[in-house]
């Protein structure tokens, strides 16, 4: 049985509402390098990993640094709005005693500013971002990092993502996964890769996460101690046949 009492988030379209802002700066980029690109091509090739939307146009891997500096640039020191629910949603999940962490294929230095400018910093006690790990998204190291951080084990978190990669990430470290439809191209087939949870809207996380996570683990520690609910007492009985 799990006894969840992190959840890990991503940031791009899970938490920020950053596809307009992210379609921008993908398009002056291409374009500077020589690149044709609309939205057609956008939602063809989006990857929370851009790299693999460089190899999808072919773009040498010398020339990736220099895309990924454009990518900055014309991105700039915006900061896109939290999605719907978003601070709601972290705020009460805070206060029920959920630990909150983030990990993102998103540059450090853009992630923790927006953070800093929406005043979320406080809330997440790990910020795992492109630059803290070797493998991305899908692989897990991000999520294996996050995890050493906060001192917890699979069976204790949960990842909440907009994309197959993130449910893949989730599902190759061993936490619960849940998927919110978000605004980017690759949320789209979010439900075809079965999340073991898939919601709409991250308000839907308050209901799945409705109780204060402190009382539930005392209660689960109360139980183990003193099995003498009907439930406790048919599990011993069956583990003694």
């Amino acid at each position: 049985m799990r006894l969840i009492d992190t959840v890990l988030f991503d940031w791009d379209g899970t938490l920020l509402d950053s596809s307009p802002l992210a379609f921008f700066a993908f398009q002056k980029t291409f374009i500077e390098l020589g690149i044709a690109f609309d939205h057609e091509a956008y939602e063809r090739t989006y990857s929370p990993n851009w790299y693999e939307m460089y190899q999808a146009f072919e773009l040498p891997a010398h020339r990736w640094p220099e895309a990924d500096d454009l990518w900055i640039k014309h991105y700039g020191q915006q900061t896109a709005e939290l999605v719907e629910g978003a601070r709601d949603a972290l705020g009460t999940l805070s206060a029920r005693g959920y630990i909150l962490g983030i990990v993102t294929s998103g540059s450090r230095e853009r992630v923790r500013r927006e953070l800093r400018a929406l005043e979320l910093s406080e809330l997440f006690r790990t910020v795992v971002c492109n630059e803290d790990v070797f493998d991305k998204k899908p692989h897990p190291e991000g999520l294996h990092k996050a995890m050493r951080c906060v001192n917890r084990s699979p069976q204790n978190c949960c990842y909440v993502g907009d994309s197959p990669v993130d449910v893949e990430m989730g599902r190759r470290a061993g936490v619960q996964t849940i998927g919110i439809i978000g605004g980017y191209p690759s949320s789209k087939a979010l439900r075809g890769t079965n999340p073991d949870y898939c919601f709409d809207s991250i308000a839907q996380l308050l209901p799945h996460f409705g109780k204060n996570v402190q009382a539930a683990g005392n209660r689960r520690q109360n139980f183990r101690k003193h099995p003498t609910t009907a439930t406790g007492r048919n599990r011993k009985d069956k583990c003694g046949e």
